[in-house]
Parts: structure tokens; C-alpha cells; sequence
């Protein structure tokens, strides 16, 4: 039997979490543990990827900058942004990059149609788009195949932080939230469940665990 845990931390800072998730990987990696969903949100910080140009970042006004060791391009972090970061051993999944980041997005589109949000693929592009605005930003790092890093949803954050970089390193498209969407108030703790339920069925897990 399957079972995913699901760890809910609040507000906490970039590097504490990368630091959280180390620790996290190295125990799963070990069997010490199930497969792991954490969920926070982080203060404002804008990370780079392995592979993304600096140049993408234009102001970064009071936000911390960190370079990451996840796949992707630039992106921000900040309050009202739900983050995901599942430690997920693919070895008991199934052993494939592209089936977990499919699998990923359709999390994220099941969560969103459960607000009659329509989310979509764009083909060779990761993440989950409204048109041609994204609302989920990815980016993972795969250790023998136990996962790292994750998804970052817009429920309700400051959306001005977007306009000091070149989200994902993608000139012409925007970005939106789910609130600017939804034209009313939402709260990230009312996403998670849906977003829980959706994790659950997507990775067919048996049970998940507080």
C-alpha cells in the first residue's frame, strides 16, 4: 500500500526549505519514510535554475535572489503562492522525467477545474497555463530518482514582483492568478485540499497522511 505524506509548513525561508527538502530526499532515499508532499509558501525571493541567464532578472527590489539547483529558469517566490515540493521515489512510480512533470500538471489542472478554472499544456513548455498566461511555474531536480524541488501555484499573491523579471525566460507571455482569475477572494489553506485530493488520485496513492 502506497501511502503519501503530506507536511504543511506555512511561511518559510527559501534556503531553511531547500535545506528541509535535503533532509527530506537523503530519509526517503533511505526508506525511512514515504513519499512526501510539502507544502508552504516562501517570503518574496526570486531563484534561478541551473541553467538560466541572470540577465532575465530586471529589478529585485526587497526580495532575496538565490541561485538553485533545480531545473528551469528564473521564477519568484512569495506569500500567497502555494509551493509544492513532493520527495517522491520514482523507482516505486514510474521511471520517467517527462510521465512525473505530465503528472505534475495535471495535479494542477485537476485543482483548477475544481474552480471551473480551464488549465492547459503548452507543447514544449512546462507548467500549467490560462490562455496564454501561466499559473503554475515548474521546475524539479531528480536524484536516483527520488524527486526534489516542485510547483509553484498563483492563489493570491503580489503579482507586481512578476514585472521585475522575464518570468521563466519567456518573453510574450504573462502571468495570472487564481484570485485574478476567480475574481474573488481565495486563501491558499482553501486550495490545498483540492490540490491534496488531486496529488492523491493523479500518483494513485492508497492514503494520505497528515
Amino acid at each position: 500500500m502506497a501511502n503519501l505524506h503530506v507536511i504543511k509548513k506555512g511561511l518559510v525561508p527559501y534556503e531553511e526549505a531547500w535545506e528541509y527538502q535535503r533532509q527530506t530526499h537523503a530519509m526517503r532515499l533511505a526508506g525511512e519514510i514515504p513519499d512526501t508532499l510539502i507544502l508552504l509558501e516562501h517570503p518574496p525571493v526570486y531563484t534561478f535554475g541551473k541553467n538560466s541567464d541572470q540577465s532575465n532578472l530586471i529589478d529585485a527590489r526587497d526580495a532575496q535572489v538565490i541561485r538553485s539547483d533545480r531545473g528551469g529558469d528564473i521564477t519568484w517566490h512569495g506569500p500567497g503562492q502555494m509551493v509544492g515540493y513532493p520527495i517522491i521515489n520514482l523507482e516505486y512510480h514510474k521511471k520517467s522525467v517527462s510521465w512525473y512533470m505530465r503528472n505534475l500538471e495535471e495535479v494542477i489542472i485537476q485543482t483548477l477545474q475544481h474552480y471551473d478554472i480551464k488549465g492547459e499544456r503548452i507543447s514544449g513548455m512546462t507548467g500549467v497555463w490560462v490562455g496564454n498566461q501561466k499559473v503554475c511555474a515548474m521546475g524539479v531536480r531528480l536524484s536516483r530518482w527520488v524527486t526534489m524541488h516542485g510547483f509553484a501555484l498563483n492563489v493570491r499573491p503580489d503579482m507586481s514582483y512578476f514585472n521585475g523579471m522575464i518570468p521563466c525566460g519567456i518573453k510574450g507571455k504573462g502571468v495570472v492568478s487564481m484570485q485574478d482569475l476567480l475574481g474573488a477572494e481565495i486563501t491558499i489553506e482553501e486550495v490545498s485540499q483540492p490540490l491534496i485530493q488531486a496529488f492523491q488520485s493523479v500518483f494513485e496513492f492508497d492514503k494520505v497522511l497528515d
